[in-house]
């Protein structure tokens, strides 16, 4: 599964980065036709919003591949490990019943509904565009079983992201709860990691002080 996973990012990567490039294209001559020719492009506006709706729906398949969404976790990270994976299987569970019930069956259904609709101004129908949303739906299907499953065998941490003031934010493909990682206890323990803790003086304090 984690084959698979890989080979998923690298096509979303690819496609977010194509849908990118064409929704700037198509907005640079959308402005160019309106402010420069004085004769404003009649497909620009259709193709930008739903250019800008494939992006959001892939870009945020892709983030979540990497659980890389914005988490309210303040409450989560004071508990211990089991309920961090609690917490996390949970989150999987709920992404996933959201993604089967409204990304899949209710996309397909407006895929079913719009498909006999043109699209004006484009050789394409709004049945066409609106398969974003099974697609994008299957791929955050597929990611949260993966993760899921790391979870269930404690291959993942239920909060992947540790958070540090000097740290900063990152996801590794082990991640550790808060209180397990190393980098933030060990500086907190070790005199040598954190000059504050073992008693010397500062050179800038005694030069003030010999002031």
């Amino acid at each position: 599964m984690s084959a698979i996973k890989n080979v998923l990012d690298q096509l979303l990567a690819g496609l977010c980065i194509a849908l990118f490039t064409a929704l700037v294209l198509v907005v640079t001559w959308q402005v160019f036709t309106r402010q420069v020719i004085g004769d404003p492009s009649t497909w620009t506006s259709t193709t930008a919003q739903y250019l800008f709706v494939w992006l959001s729906l892939f870009g945020a398949a892709y983030v979540f591949s990497e659980r890389g969404h914005i988490a309210v976790d303040f409450l989560a990270r004071k508990t211990g490990g089991r309920a961090q994976k609690a917490v996390g299987a949970f989150t999987m569970l709920v992404v996933l019943a959201f993604a089967l019930i409204v990304l899949i069956w209710g996309g397909l259904r407006g895929v079913g509904l719009t498909w006999a609709q043109n699209v004006s101004g484009l050789p394409v129908n709004v049945g066409q565009m609106y398969l974003a949303l099974p697609v994008s739906g299957a791929l955050i299907t597929f990611y949260a079983l993966h993760h899921l499953r790391k979870i269930a065998v404690g291959r993942e941490a239920g909060l992947p992201i540790n958070e540090d003031e000097e740290i900063g934010r990152h996801t590794s493909s082990m991640p550790l709860i808060a209180s397990q990682d190393p980098r933030i206890t060990e500086t907190r323990l070790d005199p040598r990691l954190d000059p504050r803790l073992d008693g010397s003086s500062d050179p800038d304090d005694d030069t003030q002080k010999g002031r």
